[in-house]
């Protein structure tokens, strides 16, 4: 829901990053690759409670997934790009969520897998989407510069690194603020299904009509 705001102001700070990046031939895969690689380290991090440094690898690997996308569209961005990028970041995502389960199992454990299955929601309504959305060519103005195109929602990458923060700055709260984002992703999930499903069924009858005449 804050995408639309929030993605404006960063893009000239990381297309300034990834010009200088440029410079120096990184790829793209590369900044994918080694965001991924610290995000993941903050997973043993969050289980041994080490909060703090675990959020400093968590932000990283934010920053590094902006700049990857950055770095694409100087040149021209590619699907394999497009599709490596967001298949780790949804790991990542779950294994944040992992490590604050695995901080304290019998305190977390439970309202981490709420979060996980309200993951899977908003996550399979995002991706099966884009492939439909691809297959009748629906596009949306707001987010030209993503890779995959999907619907809109409540929870989107900056709600979702919001709440990654609160994690680590709150981890005694971690079941609350789980279960509280969990009804807010399913209730994206909601949306994205039954908005998906009516694009998707006007679209079919729209090419319907045109074949028929």
């Amino acid at each position: 829901m804050l995408d639309k705001w929030t993605t404006p102001l960063i893009q000239p700070l990381l297309r300034r990053a990834a010009s200088g990046l440029k410079h120096h031939g990184i790829k793209p895969d590369q900044i994918t690759i080694t965001g991924f690689l610290v995000g993941i380290i903050s997973i043993p991090l969050l289980a041994f409670e080490y909060y703090s440094l675990a959020l400093l690898l968590i932000l990283g690997n934010r920053i590094l997934d902006g700049l990857d996308g950055a770095l694409a569209r100087l040149s021209s961005p590619s699907d394999a790009g497009g599709f490596l990028d967001i298949t780790l970041d949804f790991i990542f995502y779950s294994g944040v969520v992992l490590g604050f389960a695995l901080a304290s199992p019998a305190k977390n454990a439970l309202a981490a897998c709420v979060l996980l299955f309200s993951f899977m929601g908003t996550g399979a309504s995002f991706l099966a989407y884009a492939i439909m959305a691809e297959k009748h060519q629906l596009s949306d103005p707001n987010f030209k510069h993503k890779s995959l195109y999907y619907l809109s929602g409540l929870a989107e990458g900056t709600e979702t690194i919001m709440l990654f923060i609160l994690f680590c700055l709150l981890p005694d709260y971690f079941p609350q603020l789980a279960l509280m984002f969990a009804a807010i992703c399913m209730l994206t999930a909601a949306i994205r299904v039954w908005s998906g499903y009516h694009s998707i069924s006007l679209a079919e009858k729209e090419k319907h009509q045109d074949s028929a005449t």
